[in-house]
């Protein structure tokens, strides 16, 4: 039996929109994860049923997100997610974004571990956790790329940030989504109004607290004038917390797509 597809209708308000009123990867991220959210809830298995009857809740180790066009403000996608996959430790994700059309916008590639949330340690996949989702078990779930590091020899430049309130999750901790705000702040905002990414590989580490100082370090490497590719890592106390590998493209001028 193929796993449970969940969809749903969005639309785009401006709210986020990067400047060039296309969504923000930020924000496709949690689109993304709020229909993952709805289809926990249809299912009977959101994340206070989780809490309060297991004492867990999933938490993303990493992304792989492949971009054919980021949507427009006021555009109307349909997003699709399925839990595809599981062992005994790590599930596995897919997340789809198409136009109105039917036409593939973006397709997310995603793991997962449940997490103890007293004790912030991983635990293992219960039967009755992942059994509405009819995700398939497997011995090995996809291995998804691993972000490049950044060499301490690599000319690199950095921006340092506090951790807010407005960062924290439920949970005490920063919400993911904030990763790649971090990473995308570190590059001139030229280079952001003049491209735009088309893959991005990103994994998380070690989680932050609120107070906590963070340092957002990137390397650009633009040997390949089509395919420019940096390097991005978030850190804490000199301690990884994230990663990502962005490949970009330049934007089309206004009217060719």
């Amino acid at each position: 039996m193929p796993a449970h597809r969940y969809s749903e209708l969005h639309t785009i308000p401006f709210y986020e929109c990067n400047v060039n009123n296309r969504i923000s990867i930020p924000m496709l991220i949690n689109i993304l994860i709020l229909a993952s959210e709805h289809q926990n809830e249809k299912l009977g298995v959101d994340q206070l049923y989780l809490i309060d009857k297991y004492g867990i809740g999933w938490v993303v180790t990493s992304y792989s997100i492949h971009i054919t066009e980021l949507p427009r403000k006021d555009s109307v996608v349909k997003m699709t997610t399925r839990g595809t996959s599981y062992n005994r430790y790590f599930a596995f994700r897919e997340f789809w974004l198409h136009d109105q059309d039917g036409n593939e916008l973006v397709k997310v590639e995603s793991i997962w571990v449940l997490m103890n949330e007293k004790t912030r340690k991983i635990t293992a996949i219960d039967d009755d956790v992942i059994t509405p989702y009819q995700s398939e078990k497997v011995r090995r779930v996809p291995r998804l790329p691993r972000p490049g590091r950044i060499e301490p020899e690599d000319q690199m430049t950095s921006k340092e940030y506090q951790v807010r309130w407005s960062d924290i999750d439920f949970n005490g901790h920063v919400n993911n989504s904030r990763y790649p705000e971090w990473m995308l702040d570190s590059l001139p905002m030229d280079f952001l109004d003049t491209h735009e990414p088309t893959n991005i590989d990103i994994r998380f580490e070690n989680e932050v607290k609120y107070g906590n100082r963070v340092t957002s370090s990137v390397v650009v490497d633009s040997s390949d004038n089509d395919k420019i590719k940096t390097v991005h890592e978030i850190k804490s106390s000199d301690v990884l917390s994230a990663s990502a590998t962005i490949v970009w493209k330049e934007n089309k001028a206004e009217g060719q797509d």
